[in-house]
């Protein structure tokens, strides 16, 4: 997402449950753009640097944002994928990383929704002018019925 020149909206750190059996938490550093929420392993180069482990979870591919519970310190979110697959984030309360990811999608779905609109309709506008030139009759000229 960097590569497009997305610019970042937030950056910070995330606790991602792990897929494994014992599911720990993981910190994350994580930088959400206008594209999606990009996953960072703390130790990893910058993302404008190629790196094999950095991960990206594009809203294209993102259902929705659940808020599970706000327990202690930490509020519990769940992102799910398109594909059903649920993705579980911690973080503190007061960094309000489960509203500013669910802003930012529905910004871009929003945005999406506004260019497949007018696509459609250039599509239709096109399909209704008629081929070739149009020849004009001189005013007054017009046949009546």
């Amino acid at each position: 997402m960097p590569e497009s020149g997305c610019k970042a909206v937030k950056e910070g750190v995330l606790e991602k449950r792990s897929d494994g059996l014992l599911q720990l938490w993981k910190k994350k550093r994580c930088i959400l753009t206008e594209e999606g929420l990009l996953l960072v392993p703390p130790k990893e180069p910058p993302p404008a640097e190629p790196a094999a482990k950095i991960k990206e979870l594009h809203f294209s591919n993102m259902k929705t944002v659940d808020c599970v519970e706000r327990k202690g310190k930490y509020v519990y979110f769940t992102v799910v994928m398109a594909e059903g697959k649920e993705i579980d984030f911690r973080c503190a309360q007061e960094q309000g990383w489960n509203a500013a990811i669910t802003l930012q999608m529905v910004q871009y779905k929003n945005r999406q929704a506004i260019l497949a609109v007018r696509s459609t309709r250039q599509k239709q506008q096109h399909l209704a002018q008629p081929h070739g030139p149009r020849l004009r009759s001189p005013p007054g000229s017009a046949e009546r019925r």
